[in-house]
């Protein structure tokens, strides 16, 4: 019971602590789209595409063998496992900061635009490297049960990077306008996107520094025989993440590449990318539901009713995520203001980035029958699959219909692996999901959101009470029918 309850508290701190950064992150949106040109918000949104696929790289799943190995106690010291961990990883991002920052003139052709700065490929290479380096020792607090100095770092972390972009991007300014004396020495405004590089340098290079300890005061050993079996173990890990994540940013980096007009190229990939963010709101309620469900699904494979709470919890999750898609898509008018005006002109895939993302989560629901039998190749073929259709739909169709091409990539790519997912699961683990209700909520979402399209509103408050009308409408039939609040307030009661 001890046992039970550390780990429900160890998964609030390390859940709470980074979807407190993603949240964070994701918000710094608005900042950047009011500070930042279209092309800057280009720019950093393909240069941060490539750190998310390049970390899976570098860190090589070494967090999971980590842990794989070091529990093995009867074979291994984890002290051992640790240092050769480190070593390995260490060898992996040295030898990237060779190649790409000795070799960066020969490399960058073949990867960036040459309108992106070489100065800000550098201090992005730099970041990622910090970044790949400290996953170890981040992994060996959890592994000590350091939840709270876990939890604290990474907030510290973005904290530090929200201030210093304030800083660079709101207060220099001001400052420039009203007494440049004070900053010239250091202040350029055509840079700005470079202190947002600086500023995420500065934070995690304070995070790494805070990680001193976790990497002195016992000897180094490298153990071959053991890195040879944790490369082994690890190497698959490696091509389902980059699946995994190459269906989220390929989009990203595809389209500088194929966008045939390079004058406006960075341009069209920024008002993408911030629309796109708004339709990140799906991802962060999936997110947070992520944490809560892989746990559950283990602690109730063992019991008879199983099968019917996965098919309780998948309903239930398709009819809240449908009442965010109503919700985002109702009140755009309220909330495109996260982004700049400037970017207003992608707004319409809103609602397809949305309904790709519900498709992703529904996906994850969906795996338990490959990780509960042991088949998580399953996973890595799903999401190859879903990986050819996004980047051939990218590919082909960016030329002709820039960023409309990227929003429907994804709802294939998704909706495709979600399609294959059910039919292959229902044969291994066979689960009776409710499709006759879900199906009804899906219908009925679809005609709500046609009425409020179809039927025209001229005035933005008349328009948005019509949408209110419309979501009361989702939200009553609901309650009535699959969300009795009596039924709530009697269970209330007996607790």
């Amino acid at each position: 019971m001890a046992g039970t309850k550390s780990l429900a508290k160890d998964s609030v701190v390390y859940g709470g602590s980074t979807i407190l950064v993603k949240m964070v992150s994701w918000l710094l949106t608005t900042l950047f789209t009011y500070t930042l040109t279209r092309e800057d918000f280009g720019m950093m949104t393909n240069l941060y595409a490539y750190v998310a696929l390049i970390i899976v790289v570098l860190t090589f799943g070494m967090e999971t063998g980590f842990f794989r190995f070091a529990n093995q106690n009867d074979q291994y010291q984890p002290a051992t496992v640790y240092s050769t961990t480190i070593l390995l990883v260490s060898s992996f991002v040295a030898f990237f900061l060779l190649v790409f920052l000795g070799f960066l003139p020969q490399i960058r052709p073949y990867l960036w635009s040459s309108m992106i700065p070489d100065t800000y490929i550098r201090l992005v290479i730099i970041i990622l490297s910090m970044d790949a380096f400290s996953a170890v020792p981040f992994a060996y607090l959890r592994y000590k049960k350091k939840a709270k100095k876990f939890g604290a770092l990474k907030i510290l972390n973005v904290i530090l990077y929200t201030l210093l972009c304030l800083f660079f991007l709101v207060v220099c300014p001001w400052i420039n306008k009203h007494h440049p004396a004070l900053i010239d020495w250091f202040w350029r405004d055509d840079f700005r996107l470079g202190y947002v590089f600086i500023s995420n340098l500065l934070a995690t290079g304070i995070e790494t520094a805070f990680l001193i300890p976790e990497l002195t005061g016992f000897k180094y050993r490298f153990d071959g025989a053991l890195a040879k079996k944790m490369l082994k173990y690890c190497f698959p890990l490696v091509i389902m993440g980059l699946a995994g994540m190459s269906n989220q940013v390929v989009d990203k980096i595809v389209f500088p590449a194929v966008y045939p007009d390079s004058s406006t190229m960075l341009s069209e990939l920024g008002i993408y990318s911030a629309c796109f963010k708004i339709g990140m709101i799906m991802m962060m309620f999936t997110q947070a539901f992520r944490y809560a469900y892989e746990p559950f699904v283990f602690e109730k494979s063992k019991e008879k009713n199983a099968k019917q709470s996965y098919a309780d919890v998948m309903k239930y999750f398709i009819i809240f995520g449908l009442f965010v898609f109503l919700g985002v898509v109702f009140y755009l008018d309220i909330i495109k203001y996260f982004i700049s005006p400037n970017y207003f002109g992608a707004l319409q895939i809103v609602p397809i980035v949305l309904m790709g993302e519900l498709f992703f989560a529904v996906s994850f629901n969906l795996s338990i029958w490959y990780k509960l039998m042991d088949k998580t190749y399953w996973g890595t073929i799903l999401s190859f699959i879903a990986f050819v259709v996004i980047i051939g739909i990218n590919i082909f169709f960016i030329p002709i219909y820039s960023y409309w091409a990227c929003a429907w990539a994804a709802f294939a790519g998704n909706g495709l692996m979600m399609i294959l997912s059910y039919f292959i699961g229902q044969k291994y683990y066979f689960v009776r999901y409710d499709l006759k209700t879900i199906g009804l909520y899906t219908l009925l979402a679809g005609v709500l959101y046609l009425l409020s399209c179809l039927i025209p509103v001229r005035h933005t408050m008349g328009h948005l009470g019509w949408n209110t009308i419309l979501i009361g409408i989702y939200v009553f039939i609901l309650l009535k029918r699959d969300f009795s609040l009596k039924e709530i307030s009697s269970n209330f009661k007996k607790k």
